[in-house]
């Protein structure tokens, strides 16, 4: 708690120390410029509130692209400054105030930073088609619809990505299509990324090299998996075939494991973060999924599998973690109530072999699970039921465990499409793209690395960068973590880390990718600081 009221009060002062560019203003005004909340608006109908959350992009934009000039030689503040505006304007979007006055506001801070900085050379684009074809920063941040008749009859807002996905990439790959090459695509989107990533290049920014530390508690055991928490910098969980979990902190130093969770009778196989990071579920061998509270360690509740089966994988539904998926040994995958510790009815299917992996799409509507007989099954997740609808089969190769799947609303700065990244047993980092809203894959490319047999994983980078390329990185039975960047023709490596003394099971960035956590078959989790310049 005091660590966010320092940021708070940072935050403040620096607004503060904005605002008193332009005391020319009227009292109302300020007040405007303060709070983002014209005084004397009141509540209005769910079409005004639409027309908001075009005006807030609007204003992160304006924020974003004068974010380089704060604090020039803490690149973090900036970072940690962007963040905090983007949650303060969402949660403004969302009580539905006058577009107009809001409107007022943009004119407002948008004067205010020109008469303290001085105008910006470049002029950006903040037309709402541009907005709408594009996620925001964060992959689980919602996009809003302009058009009142897209949020159904209840006037509810919705994400992009719940439309079709088919739609969706063809709109993307449109407005790529008519930039000039090398060009960016002038959304809020490109400019609050630009400003998290610091200005820096594809390379630079992921220039990792440094051991930060290195947590040996699960030593001579192999580490699966592992985590940072949601959002956050310094709070990173893993599990352990030597049947514990360990929780750790980065800070304040020295990195220490805060608190191990200790119960299973079996090695741990898989574990998962709720959203709020109060709670971890898990899975064992032992054939029970745990659900743990991550402050004192206690185990809430133990749910056992009613074919008494080997469970291998778990995830939350993103926009429900009252629920959580979980695959077993049985080729079963199960929908299960955490609350009652109890199966959801028609949440349940069956594969053709062991379920390995399991990664929603962003909304939660689209469940893909992946088998050791080499195949990935598309599922339509109904939201108020909790039903499973087997939609696609894809065949990756006949007999190779699909032991990781990742699922991205959008990859690279243009947003062209929905992709999935999948660790298959073959040699390769195999990338696909969703073309449809049943969740049908399309390989788009590939990536050579060292893997046969082992449980590798790969992530996506957890920010959306506004330069050309993105980047994906993945654990390999070299002992080494390789970054890809998925737009490159040919030599697309963009960084090598050596260290680890078997194969890399698994990678982890925090949530503003200063550090990287990669685990491997002996149990060592590193954690590697990027370089700074």
């Amino acid at each position: 708690m005091t660590k966010h009221l320092r940021r708070g009060c940072i935050l403040l002062q620096w607004r503060v120390w904005e605002e008193t560019s332009i005391m020319s203003l009227s009292f109302n005004q300020m007040s405007c410029v303060l709070t983002g909340i014209c005084p004397g608006s009141g509540f209005l109908s769910t079409q005004s509130a639409c027309g908001m959350a075009a005006v807030w992009q609007q204003v992160l934009a304006v924020d974003a692209r004068y974010n380089a000039y704060r604090t020039p030689t803490f690149p973090q503040f900036r970072t940690q400054y962007i963040r905090r505006r983007s949650q303060l304007l969402r949660e403004n979007a969302k009580c539905g105030f006058e577009p107009g006055l809001r409107r007022q506001y943009l004119r407002l801070r948008s004067q205010l930073l020109a008469l303290r900085y001085g105008p910006l050379s470049e002029q950006s684009s903040f037309r709402a088609s541009s907005v709408r074809s594009s996620r925001t920063t964060l992959d689980r941040m919602e996009d809003f619809e302009e058009d009142p008749r897209a949020q159904g009859a209840r006037g509810h807002r919705r994400s992009v990505s719940r439309g079709s996905y088919q739609l969706q990439a063809q709109m993307n790959r449109a407005v790529y299509d008519e930039r000039p090459p090398g060009s960016l695509v002038p959304t809020s989107v490109a400019e609050a990324s630009r400003a998290m990533a610091g200005d820096t290049t594809l390379s630079e920014n992921y220039a990792f090299a440094g051991m930060h530390h290195i947590f040996d508690q699960h030593v001579d055991s192999a580490v699966p998996r592992l985590q940072f928490a949601n959002d956050d910098k310094h709070l990173l969980a893993c599990c352990s075939l030597d049947g514990s979990l360990s929780i750790m902190t980065l800070s304040p130093p020295p990195p220490s494991v805060k608190v191990t969770l200790k119960g299973h009778g079996g090695p741990v196989t898989d574990f998962a973060w709720s959203l709020s990071n109060d709670i971890i579920v898990s899975t064992s061998l032992d054939g029970t999924l745990r659900i743990w509270n991550t402050e004192d360690g206690r185990c809430i509740r133990e749910v056992r599998d009613p074919e008494s089966s080997e469970l291998l994988c778990c995830t939350f539904q993103p926009m429900n973690n009252n629920l959580t998926v979980v695959g077993n040994s049985k080729h079963h995958l199960q929908v299960v109530n955490i609350s009652t510790g109890k199966k959801v009815k028609g949440g349940s299917s069956k594969l053709t072999g062991r379920v390995l992996s399991l990664s929603f799409d962003a909304p939660g509507k689209i469940l893909w699970a992946g088998d050791d007989r080499g195949s990935i099954f598309s599922f339509l997740f109904d939201m108020a039921t909790g039903k499973l609808t087997k939609a696609k089969r894809l065949v990756v190769s006949e007999g190779s465990s699909i032991c990781s799947i990742s699922a991205r609303s959008w990859i690279s700065r243009e947003a062209r499409d929905p992709s999935l990244l999948v660790n298959a047993c073959v040699n390769k980092l195999l990338l696909y793209r969703v073309v449809d809203n049943e969740g049908t894959l399309q390989l788009k490319r590939s990536f050579p690395i060292q893997h046969g047999s082992q449980l590798v994983h790969s992530i996506f980078c957890p920010l959306m960068s506004f330069r050309q390329g993105a980047c994906v990185v993945t654990g390999s039975e070299d002992g080494c973590v390789y970054f890809f960047d998925v737009e490159r023709n040919t030599k697309a490596i963009v960084n090598k880390l050596q260290g680890h003394g078997g194969p890399v099971l698994d990678v982890s960035f925090n949530c503003d990718e200063s550090l990287l956590a990669s685990a491997d078959s002996t149990g060592m989790v590193i954690i590697w600081r990027r370089e700074q310049k």
